[in-house]
This record gives structure tokens, sequence and C-alpha cells, in this order.
């Protein structure tokens, strides 16, 4: 029996309890107050009445996927279902119930469903989008859950809302993705027929209304031809006017829909007004009818008289048969061909030519190959010729051309194009420089020494002397930047003044600027690597051609070199100083430049390299890591190991450069590359050993003088160019590349040299 509700006889439910907090259940979402704490417990965490909380974490393990969320994975993702509903119709005599078809659409980017019914012609009833897309909730008593993927199945029911729909079938998408889920697909079944709709079908074929519906369907003539024009060039034959001449004119047949055009191409200075069009776009008959009808006499439809009565009226009724119509043939795009004649309101066009759209299309759909045009019109006679008259000497030569050309003179166009391509960009300058002398019998300035700049940029040049101690010939510059006029050229002509360009300057060309003559002895080392990497614009730095020219050379002058290095290698070694091939070359008139033997030493030279002591290496570079108190070693232990997935203590050159690139390692670019190839084995390198030996804290090496230092710096290949007249050259390696190519000539491909 339990205790009456008094004063004294319930329990304190408070009591033995720590926590009274209040969860937050209300918020507000775009502007409406909501409940959004429907999963949230009551005061001090305790469940309400009735309420179930979903559990934190699944029982289900974890499965293993792509991970990412499923408005990625499933996005534009759609599983269509057929789907029908019975509604009953209470107030209709021919009816008692009517099937509507739908579709059922599930979004499984976020399990929502839209219900679509098509529309049907004179239904009479709303369709469309029956329920719009969003979750649905399941039928009660579970209304607290929506509808998901694993709720859907063919040859079932489902309720939504107040109607219950039927699946019937699904689509070949949503067969395959359910399979794939495990799900079983049953078995289609069939919409039953509606006996109001299958009345409809009856009656829709059996009428004959009194103005039957005629369709002319050209949506797919204009979705296939939009803004597809045939031209065709033609003209007039107008010999029967006082102006016995050729009007030409231009058609257009507009594909889209079976229309011309004709323009007329009137030219200058012929006396005759211009028009907009010759004829406006319309569908242009093939035979001319004797009267033209006035607007509504030629309709598509015909009226037969029923009755004719005082007292009852008229009745009229259309004819079906179309007794009374008028056909007109209309010119079409099999009518138009070249040769052809187009008969344009009693005017006689003959097409005489056409475009190369309108030949790949007759060629595409007909055909036809040949497109030989007619030739109705005299050449057109050449034009007088234009004389310039000669430089007057004012200003600059293409600024007085410029004032013969029109009437309105512009300034002369620079090669933007080749600015752009060859400006200077970075460190690469596009500066030829060379070293040159002066060519005269004054024993001062034969001792001058130049330096000419030729930029790639605008073709100019620019000339700087050295300053020598106790010359008594100022340095300084000789000759301002600007564009120089080659010699032996007259100053008062029409045409135009030729001006040296990139291809005359090389080693041992003879220059002569303003009277000046200059002969080029050296280059500097970008000037070699750019002619040599731009080989196809400058033929002395061309290989081939330095090749082709030794491969040219007559029997006598190769028995002498053959001779030549017999003596120069009694050894057969292979290789002779380069010096001394260089003065036989350019001793027997082998048509070769000192340019071209300079870059055929470059290419097949071989210096003595001087080995490095890697010790000497260490100790340089554990100088420049202490004087920048460098102390991250420990990090790049860590860094090398976590790039050590296989633990071997080895990495790739590649990895260990990056790493050192990262960590900013204050090291020369030159003397880092030496280490790495010092401690390389084939692609990999022990980082160990090579952390050990540049960490200065715990293996410090021997300190270094200054010249060491600089001596390591500055001699390094990479550091200094490429010395010829120190090297030897490989002879052997030339026999070989002039033998790899054979000649015209039987001797020379058999016994080179």
């Amino acid at each position: 029996m339990a205790l009456p509700f008094l004063p004294g006889n319930s329990p304190n439910e408070r009591l033995g309890k720590k926590r009274f907090h209040k969860s937050q259940h209300f918020d507000y979402s775009s502007g409406v107050p909501m409940l959004v704490g429907s999963e949230k417990p009551g005061i001090g965490g305790e469940h309400l009445v009735g309420q179930e909380i979903k559990p934190k974490y699944s029982v289900y393990p974890i499965g293993s996927g792509t991970g990412l969320p499923p408005w990625v994975t499933f996005d534009k993702q759609v599983l269509c279902f057929d789907a029908y509903f019975q509604e009953t119709v209470p107030e209709a005599q021919s009816e008692t119930y009517r099937i509507r078809k739908c579709k059922i659409y599930f979004f499984l980017e976020d399990d929502t469903i839209q219900v679509v019914e098509p529309e049907y012609k004179n239904s009479g009833i709303p369709q469309g989008t029956l329920i719009r897309r969003h979750r649905i909730p399941l039928p009660p008593p579970n209304e607290g859950q929506f509808y998901n993927l694993f709720h859907f199945n063919i040859n079932q029911q489902m309720k939504l809302y107040s109607r219950t729909f039927t699946v019937t079938d699904c689509d070949s998408f949503t067969r395959n993705f359910l399979t794939k889920l495990g799900v079983h697909i049953n078995n289609p079944t069939i919409v039953p027929e509606d006996p109001y709709s299958n009345l409809r079908e009856q009656l829709k074929k059996s009428m004959q209304p009194l103005r039957p519906y005629e369709r002319h369907d050209t949506l797919k003539q204009f979705l296939d031809h939009d803004r597809k024009v045939l031209r065709f060039y033609c003209f007039w034959d107008d010999s029967q006017s006082i102006y016995v001449d050729l009007r030409e004119l231009i058609l257009h047949y507009f594909l889209v829909d079976d229309t011309i055009e004709i323009r007329e191409v009137i030219p200058p200075n012929s006396g005759r007004d211009k028009v907009n069009k010759f004829l406006r776009r319309c569908r242009l008959p093939k035979h001319v009818p004797a009267k033209v009808k006035q607007p509504g006499e030629i309709t598509d439809r015909t009226v037969l008289n029923v009755l004719t009565s005082s007292t009852m009226g008229n009745r009229y009724i259309l004819d079906s048969l179309k007794t009374g119509a008028v056909h007109e043939e209309f010119y079409k795009d099999c009518d138009l061909i070249i040769g052809g004649e187009v008969n344009v309101w009693g005017r006689r066009v003959i097409l005489a030519d056409c475009d190369d759209f309108t030949k790949h299309y007759y060629r595409a759909k007909y055909g036809i190959e040949d497109f030989t045009p007619l030739q109705y019109k005299a050449p057109p006679a050449p034009k007088p010729p234009r004389p310039v008259p000669p430089y007057n000497g004012f200003g600059s030569e293409e600024d007085s051309l410029s004032f013969c050309q029109r009437l309105l003179p512009k300034p002369p166009r620079k090669d933007f194009q080749k600015f752009m391509e060859k400006d200077r960009y970075g460190l690469d300058s596009k500066v030829l420089n060379f070293q040159a002398k002066m060519i005269t019998a004054d024993p001062v300035d034969r001792e001058r020494v130049f330096i000419i700049s030729f930029y790639l940029s605008n073709d100019t040049i620019s000339v700087f002397e050295r300053p020598q101690k106790n010359s008594g010939v100022l340095g300084g510059k000789f000759l301002e930047r600007g564009r120089v006029k080659k010699p032996g050229q007259e100053l008062f002509k029409s045409q135009l003044s030729q001006y040296f360009t990139a291809q005359d300057l090389y080693v041992g060309a003879n220059l002569c600027f303003n009277s000046i003559n200059f002969q080029l002895l050296d280059a500097d080392e970008y000037t070699f690597k750019y002619m040599e990497q731009h080989a196809e614009e400058f033929p002395r730095a061309n290989m081939g051609i330095i090749i082709s020219k030794l491969r040219s050379l007559p029997e006598e002058k190769q028995c002498e070199i053959r001779k030549f290095l017999t003596l120069s290698d009694p050894s057969n070694t292979g290789f002779i100083p380069f010096e001394s091939i260089r003065s036989l070359l350019l001793g027997l008139d082998c048509n070769l430049s000192e340019h071209e033997v300079l870059v055929l030493g470059r290419c097949f030279s071989e210096c003595e390299q001087t080995q490095v002591d890697v010790g000497l290496m260490l100790a340089v570079a554990q100088d420049f890591l202490k004087k920048k108190a460098f102390e991250e070693f420990p990090k790049m232990a860590r860094a090398f190991a976590d790039h050590d997935r296989h633990k071997t203590q080895r990495l790739s050159t590649k990895a260990i450069r990056t790493i050192c690139k990262a960590f900013h390692l204050p090291v020369p670019n030159s003397l880092l590359e030496g280490l790495l190839s010092k401690f390389a084995d084939g692609d990999e390198i022990d980082y160990c050993a090579f952390l050990a030996g540049i960490n200065w804290l715990e293996h410090p090496a021997p300190p270094v003088m200054p010249e060491d230092t600089l001596k390591l710096l500055f001699s390094s290949p990479a550091s200094k160019p490429k010395l010829i007249a120190q090297s030897l050259l490989n002879y052997s390696a030339v026999l070989k590349k002039l033998q790899g190519k054979p000649s015209k000539r039987p001797k020379m491909a058999t016994a080179p040299f």
C-alpha cells in the first residue's frame, strides 16, 4: 500500500545527488526558435521519461573505406525506383479509382527522398513533384526515425506520409548498388491497369478533330545545324543592261532553316550605291510565279462550303485532304553546286566557288570531290611599283621610310617578341661578350684590349676598353650602345642598311666599326655555352657543320693530318695537346674558323682533374658551420632517420640534398655537391658518416687557412671555365665521330684521316 501524498511522506529526489545542471534544449536556427536537444538528458544528466539515447560508440567494428564524408563519396549518385499509388475518386461516374505512376528518388549523399509524378497531357490534376526532397520519417510508432537505404526494395509497399506507394521496379544502377550491399532484390511486379486511362486512350485514337494538329518538328534540324552556313562565291551576268558588267555576289545558305541570303560585293570606285543586301534572307523558290500572290492568298489549309442558307447561315469545314493547297519547290543544299545556276526571281546567278567549310560539308554528306572554281573575271593587274626615294640623312632610315609609306607616319615598330624572348632574365644576361684587339700599324693601339658586347634583345653593340697602367690611353666606354652598320654600304640609298647580327660575331672574325677594324680573340664561358646550346642559330658553333667540313677535306690534307697524328702520339694513347691540332687545322686552311676549332676542342677535350682531399673538404665545411653557429645536427639526424623507412642508414643523394636545403645548411653549393659526390656509393649515401663528418661539435677537424678555403672553392671544375689550351684532345673520339656517319664520297667513308 502506497503512502499518501502528504508532507513528510514523499521522498526527496535530490538526496545523494551532486549534479543539478540543465541541458540546453532550445536554440535559434536561421532566426527561428527550435528544439535542438531532443537527445540530450534532463536535469543532472538523467534520462527523461521514454527517452532512448543512442550510444556514443558503435558496437560494430570500423570498416575499411576511403575515409571521405558521404556527401563527397556519394555526390550525384541517386537510386531510382518505379512506383505507383492508388487514389480514390468518389465523385465521378466513369471511374472509382485512379492509378498514378511516379518515380521515387533516394539521394545517397544525405538520405533524402523525392517523389516525382510524370506530367500527362490534359490530365486535369496537379502533377510534377509530389514530395519535395527531404528526409521522410517512418510511419508510427517509429516516427522518430527516418527512411534509409535498407528500407527500399522491389515489390513492397512504402507509406510516405498519407499515401501508400508500391515499388514495382528500379534501374540498373540501383539494382547493382543494392546487390553489392548484400540486399536481396525481389522480382519486379507489373502496374495494374487504370480503366479510365485506357478509356481516354481509346477516345483519343478514335477522335478526328475538325482542325487536326499538324506538327512540323524542326528542333532536330536546329540543334544539328545551328550557326552553320554554306558560303558560295557567285556572279550575276547583267549583260543586258546598259553597263555590260558582272556583278559579284556572295550567297549564304543557312542550314538551320533552308533559307538563302545574297549580298553584293561592290568594288571601290565602281560608281554603284552600296546596299545592305541583294536578297533578304528567305526561302528561294525554284520557279518564279507569273503573278506574285498577296499575303493571305496562300494558306496551308482550305475551307469547304457545306451549307449556305439565308435562314440557317453558313456552314464550313476544313479540307483535311488539302485539295486547294499550293505546292512550291524551294532550293535545297543539294541544288547548289559549283557551276550551277540559281534563279533569283528571274536573275541568272552562277555559282563559281565556295569556302572550305562548304567543301567539307559536301564532301562528307554527298561525296563530292571536284570543287574546281570557275574563272569569270580577269586576274587583277599587278600593282605598279612604288619607288622609295633615297635616304636624305635626317633621322634614322626606318623613321624616314615611314614618312614614305603612309600619309600619317607612325614610329617604326620594334620586334617585341624578340625582346621578350632574349631580354635579360635573372642571371641569364643574354649578352655575348668577346675580347678583341685593334688591327692597326700603330704599336700603341695594337696593345689595347677591348670588350665587345652584343645584346641579343635588340641587336645592339657596345665596345668597352680595359684600362691598362702606364699605357698612356684612357680606358672606359669606347663605343656607345647601338646598332652598327656593316661597312661598304652607300649612305644615301633607297634600301635599308644592313647591320651586324649575332651570327657575324665569332672568335677569329674581323669587324669594322665606324672605320676602325677589330679582331675577336676570345669569348667568355657564357658566350661559348649560349652559342653551343643554340647551334641552329650559330653555324660556327654547330658540331654537325664542323664534322661535315672535316669529312669534305681533300685526300692530300687527310694524309697530312693522319701523319701528324701518328708523329704526335707515338705511344698510341689517343690524346694529343689541343694546341698542336689547333695549329695544324689553322695552318692547313681547312675552311675552319678559329671559333669552330675551339668548339671542336671544347667538345672532345679532357682536362686533368685534380683530386681534392676529403679531409680538407670536411674541414672547410666545418669552418663554415662554426662561423654561422650551426648546431642543428640532432634534428638533422632525426630527419634522416624519419626518411629511412627500412632502417638501413642509407638514403638517396636527392633526399639528403633536400634535407640539407630544408635546414638551410650554411655551406656553399659547390662544396655541398662535392661532399655528396665523395660520400656517394652509387645512388645512396651513408647519412651517419656524412653527418659525423660535418659535425664540428663532436668530431672537430683541424683548422684550415683562408688560402686553403679559397683554393678549394675556386679550383673546382664547376666554378671555373673550361681551359681548352691546357687540355688534351681525344682525337680517337673525333675519328669515331667521323666514321659514324658515312659521307657521299666512298674514299672518305672508308678511310677518314
